[in-house]
């Protein structure tokens, strides 16, 4: 048995619903949500400011301190709260993706907060958060080379599919699903984040690699126009 048919009837190349907002959160420097269907994230930024403790400044540079955390309540079983492995991990990847876009040599001893939590879960969630991390440090008014936007790509038995979802992560028939977060930069299409959770043949790749720039251009589209000050949800647009 091959896979042949998404079950929420999007095409292959397909991305979910977008929802994309800034300035959710009055007291941070910056905010914004993403959503992909039902994975939903918010971003918090607070900062440029001194560094403490003294001894992890940088005379340099600044740096990019970022916290990812899923909700107790954002899956059907409830998660544990607090920091696990995988959020520290997810926390440190989606820093350096940021990172690699933001003149951190302006803000020397500095350091710039960045706060990510998953709302609701449904895969995708590395994805969501660094796209909503991204709106949240421009919306903050922080000097960055370019945007970066971020997708997951699976390869499903043999088929390239775009945004995927928890079911289509879990599918187990064929050769079963690989799945490819991508992190990528608005002009210059350089790759600050990719992790890669299965095997894929390197032409493959390739293939996942161009299927990721066509969806992030779609996802950039979106939180411009979110940054520009629209309300951006994709489920009410389709409806009228």
């Amino acid at each position: 048995m091959t896979y042949e048919k998404r079950s929420d009837g999007r095409k292959m190349d397909e991305l979910r619903p977008i929802m994309a907002k800034v300035g959710i959160i009055p007291n941070a420097d910056g905010s914004a949500l993403f959503a992909a269907g039902k994975t939903i994230a918010i971003a918090a930024v607070y900062g440029p400011k001194l560094l403490h403790p003294a001894h992890m400044k940088k005379p340099d540079r600044g740096i990019i301190r970022c916290n990812y955390n899923m909700l107790p309540f954002s899956v059907s079983e409830r998660a544990r709260p607090g920091p696990s492995r995988r959020s520290k991990e997810i926390g440190m990847v989606s820093g350096n993706a940021l990172a690699s876009v933001v003149d951190l040599k302006r803000f020397p001893n500095a350091v710039i907060d960045v706060d990510i939590m998953i709302l609701q879960a449904d895969a995708g969630t590395r994805c969501a958060g660094i796209n909503a991390a991204a709106m949240a440090l421009a919306h903050a008014g922080v000097v960055m080379k370019e945007m970066i936007s971020s997708v997951a790509i699976g390869k499903i038995d043999d088929k390239i599919v775009t945004d995927i979802t928890k079911e289509e992560e879990d599918y187990h028939d064929g050769e079963g699903a690989t799945d490819i977060p991508y992190t990528l930069t608005s002009n210059t299409k350089q790759i600050t984040h990719l992790q890669l959770d299965g095997k894929i043949q390197v032409n493959r790749l390739k293939e996942s690699y161009e299927a990721a720039k066509i969806a992030c251009e779609k996802v950039l589209d979106c939180q411009k126009r979110a940054l520009k000050g629209e309300d951006i949800d994709e489920n009410k647009e389709s409806k009228k």
